[in-house]
């Protein structure tokens, strides 16, 4: 048994199926939320996470301009939707376990652990939920090939905490929150009201999620003594291939902590200005 949580986060990383995956995560997540709760938290330890995370044989990883294109008005186009997001799930799975052992070397405060287990155990549920509503369609995850390019931020920010804080939670997982309200609406029309409270449930705890990533950012840049939005600008930049995409979901971005003053100077089209 893994006895401190960079190793707990390493067997999660290097189990391949998605059910596994998952059940793993919930697992020692609720080992390491007991030892908190009962005063004795776990070491954090340290250990070496593969550099990606094990996969398993399906779906087909393919490029993203590779990846067949569906109409969602189609029972065939909502799986599709249903599989990318299931998709998308586990690998945030893996990322928010691997920050955790990626960068245990950092001096960070335990809240900073208990945030990225909390996201990676609610990631693990979410996985579950979509490919649940998946299953009721009479699909599955693994039946369609998926984004091969998904990992692509964690390899490019491997040795740079600040820059992993900037591009996953606060640019990728802040899409999500523009993008889901969309969704919910093709499976409402669709009467798929088991999908809809599915992406409901994500909907609300992503925007956790971006959060914790705002929080955690923005609470280096304070040690560092640096401006954080000069810092956001410069690290997006840098690792993020290509501009952002309005239109943003403002209301909820800033519930997350992330004001439209860090995002706007980043997208391809700039807001209108207004006299």
């Amino acid at each position: 048994m893994a006895s401190t949580l960079c190793e707990m986060a390493v067997e999660v990383l290097t189990t391949a199926d998605g059910r596994a995956k998952t059940a793993l995560s919930r697992n020692h997540a609720a080992r390491w939320f007991a030892a908190r709760a009962a005063g004795t938290p776990l070491p954090i330890g340290t250990a070496h996470p593969p550099d990606a995370p094990a996969r398993p044989a399906r779906p087909e990883l393919l490029a993203p301009r590779d990846v067949p294109r569906r109409r969602p008005g189609t029972l065939a186009g909502r799986q599709a939707l249903l599989h990318a997001v299931a998709h998308i799930e586990l690998n945030a799975v893996d990322l928010h376990w691997d920050i955790i052992a990626r960068f245990a070397h950092h001096p960070m405060p335990l809240g900073f652990y208990d945030d990225w287990v909390k996201a990676a155990e609610e990631e693990s549920r979410h996985f579950n939920l979509v490919s649940d509503c998946l299953e009721a369609t009479g699909s599955h995850y693994g039946a369609l090939p998926a984004h091969a390019g998904m990992w692509r931020a964690a390899s490019d920010t491997a040795d740079d905490l600040h820059g992993r804080l900037a591009v996953v939670p606060m640019v990728l997982e802040a899409r999500g929150l523009d993008v889901t309200p969309g969704m919910i609406d093709i499976f409402r029309k669709a009467g798929d009201m088991a999908a809809v409270a599915a992406l409901e449930t994500i909907y609300a705890e992503e925007v956790g999620h971006v959060a914790y990533g705002s929080k955690w950012f923005n609470w280096l840049c304070g040690r560092d003594g640096s401006d954080p939005k000069e810092v956001f600008h410069n690290l997006v930049r840098r690792y993020f291939h290509g501009a952002l995409k309005p239109p943003f979901n403002e209301e909820k971005r800033a519930d997350a902590g992330l004001p439209p003053d860090f995002y706007w100077p980043l997208a391809e089209t700039q807001p209108e200005q207004t006299a």
